[in-house]
C-alpha cells in the first residue's frame, strides 16, 4: 500500500473530544486497521469506505507549515487549550518515520513555546523518537492505547498494530525518560465481563510499566463499526461472539464497571474522568468536564 501525499487546507481542528480544546490529525486514515477503530469513517471525504480501513493512508505534507501559519494567528489566550495528536489517525504509524510530520509539528508547538497541555494519543513505540521534543515543551503528555496484555489479542484485533508487550515497554521508557504518561484501555473488550482475571493481568502490567492512570472507554458498536467487527469475530467461539453481541447493553457495561471499579482499587490506579466513558455520553462528559472548570 503505498501512501497518497496531499496538500491539506487546514490542519489544526476545534475538538470535539472531551478534555481536548484542539486536535491535530496528520494523516488521514491509518495502516495499523484495528477492527474495532471508530475512525473508519475518517477516510468518506475521499470516497474510501469503511470496508477499506487500514488499506489507505493520506498524507498532509505540509501539515508542519499549516501547523506554522496556524499557531502564528491563534490569540494567545487560545493556545492554552489543550492540543491532541491525534483523534482519527495515528501520529506515530510506521510512515512517521519516513514523512516525520508530527516532529514537525511538535517543533512548531516548541518555536512559540505553546502553553497548553501538547497531548499525544498512540499504539507506537516511534514516539519515543521525539522525546528530546516532548522534554522540552511546557507540558506534554503521552498516551498509549494499551487494550490487552496478551500479543495473540492484540495481534487478533488490532491487525498490524505494535504487539501490546511493545507499547507496555514503550510506556516504561517514556516514563524513564520523565514524561508523564497515561494507558488508554479504549475500547474495554467486552470478554474482560467474563474473564475478568484477563483484564487484572492488564492492569498488573501497566503497574509494572510505571502507569498511575488510566483512561477507559467502552467499546463502540455503532453500525459501521459492526460491520467490520462481524468480519472478525467470523469464526470466533460462540461466546466470545455473544460477549460482542451483549456489549451493546447497558447490564453488559455496568457489570464491566463493577469490574473495573474492584480492579482499579486493588491496583491503585486512578480512572481519568473518574468513570468508564460510553461513546454515546460523550456531550454529558463534556458538560461536566465543562461545570467543573
Amino acid at each position: 500500500m503505498e501512501p497518497v501525499e496531499i496538500e491539506a487546507k487546514t490542519l489544526i481542528q476545534k475538538s470535539a473530544t472531551p478534555s481536548n480544546d484542539y486536535v491535530i490529525n496528520p494523516y488521514t486514515g491509518c495502516v495499523f486497521g484495528c477492527s474495532y477503530c471508530f475512525a473508519s469513517f475518517a477516510g468518506r471525504q475521499f470516497g474510501r469506505s469503511v470496508k477499506e480501513w487500514g488499506d489507505y493512508l493520506y498524507v498532509k505534507k505540509n501539515a508542519a507549515d499549516l501547523a506554522r501559519k496556524e499557531l502564528a494567528r491563534m490569540p494567545e489566550h487560545k493556545r492554552r487549550g489543550t492540543m491532541l495528536l491525534s483523534s482519527v489517525t495515528d501520529p506515530y504509524q510506521g510512515h512517521e518515520t519516513k514523512y516525520r510530520l508530527t516532529r514537525g509539528i511538535l517543533r512548531e508547538l516548541k518555536t512559540v513555546e505553546y502553553p497548553g497541555l501538547v497531548r499525544i494519543l498512540t499504539k507506537s513505540p516511534v514516539v519515543t523518537r521525539d522525546i528530546d521534543l516532548l522534554t522540552s515543551l511546557p507540558r506534554a503528555e503521552v498516551g498509549m492505547t494499551v487494550t490487552t496484555a496478551d500479543d495473540e489479542v492484540s495481534r487478533w484485533l488490532e491487525v498490524r498494530a505494535p504487539l501490546a508487550s511493545r507499547r507496555l515497554r514503550t510506556l516504561t521508557a517514556l516514563r524513564e525518560a520523565g514524561i508523564p504518561t497515561f494507558a488508554f484501555v479504549g475500547p474495554l473488550l467486552p470478554h474482560f465481563a467474563t474473564r475478568p482475571e484477563l483484564l487484572d493481568h492488564l492492569f498488573g502490567q501497566l503497574v509494572k510499566a510505571g502507569v498511575t492512570e488510566v483512561f477507559m472507554e467502552h467499546i463502540n458498536l455503532k453500525r459501521y463499526i459492526r460491520e467490520r467487527m462481524d468480519q472478525v469475530l467470523a469464526d470466533e467461539p460462540d461466546e466470545v461472539r455473544e460477549a460482542y453481541v451483549q456489549a451493546r447493553t447497558k447490564e453488559h457495561r455496568e457489570r464491566l464497571d463493577a469490574i473495573v471499579a474492584d480492579l482499579l482499587a486493588e491496583h491503585g490506579l486512578r480512572l481519568r474522568f473518574d468513570e468508564v466513558v460510553h461513546h454515546d455520553d460523550n456531550d454529558a462528559l463534556r458538560q461536566r468536564l465543562a461545570g467543573s472548570a
